[in-house]
């Protein structure tokens, strides 16, 4: 996969993207990713990519100019590839595990980081195929989101986490809350690792495991259960679950 990101900070990304699993990503030609600064896409003289907005307000405007250029050179680049754009703002579609198993399909995505009170409307209505909130939270500019939905999606490749199936026991992957994690030493301070998972039968921790992501979402995040289809032995734990949560 491929990913441009059109950014006014590019270094904003050098720390995140310059260590940990991305890097080795990267490293390993799993993924590419290009910032963009749509500053060097400005026509005029002083390379201005804002201005105030039209019927007046506070604030300053990212034009629309600078964007689609910048945009559009990073597509004929790779003009092949099959790509989404997308624009981070708060009106977008809240970003989740689905929808970043979604963009894992896609060969390149063009992230656009808006700034200042946003971005010239004609951005999200004719360049962006989709416009992505991570929060009902207000943020100085894209670059955070770009670097959470980069991370996010990039653990879907194959190849990116190691061991091919490591992403599909993450927490949301498939609706569920992980199970609980333990490593060594056995014992500590007297609290001691669950016997069934040293018990080496593995359909027993198998069967373990998956009651223990049901019981954590239906403790934690009920409204991931509602409306989700389950098979006969998932609605038998369930079941086992709440009666032992009513009894405690």
């Amino acid at each position: 996969m491929h990913i441009d990101i059109l950014s006014l900070f590019p270094e904003m990304f050098s720390g995140p993207f310059g260590s940990s699993i991305i890097k080795r990503a990267l490293d390993a030609g799993l993924l590419s990713v290009q910032i963009t600064n749509p500053r060097d896409f400005a026509l005029d003289k002083h390379h201005i990519v804002d201005d105030y907005p039209f019927g007046g307000g506070s604030g300053m405007v990212m034009k629309p100019d600078p964007l689609f250029h910048a945009a559009e050179h990073v597509i004929a680049v790779n003009n092949h590839l099959r790509r989404r754009i997308i624009l981070f703002a708060p009106g977008g579609q809240r970003f989740d595990q689905d929808k970043a198993k979604e963009l894992a399909g896609y060969e390149q995505l063009v992230l656009i980081c808006g700034h200042y009170e946003g971005v010239d409307e004609r951005v999200r209505q004719h360049l962006a195929d989709e416009t992505i909130s991570i929060g009902d939270y207000v943020l100085t500019g894209g670059e955070l989101p770009a670097m959470v939905l980069t991370d996010a999606v990039s653990r879907m490749l194959p190849g990116v986490l190691g061991a091919n199936d490591a992403a599909e026991h993450d927490s949301f992957y498939n609706g569920l809350l992980e199970y609980p994690q333990y490593t060594r030493p056995r014992d500590f301070r007297g609290w001691q690792v669950p016997d069934i998972l040293v018990s080496g039968d593995h359909a027993k921790i198998a069967l373990w495991r998956r009651k223990q992501s049901l019981r954590s979402t239906f403790r934690l995040r009920p409204d991931l259960l509602d409306g989700k289809h389950f098979d006969r032995c998932d609605e038998k734990l369930l079941a086992e679950i709440r009666l032992e949560e009513d009894e405690n």
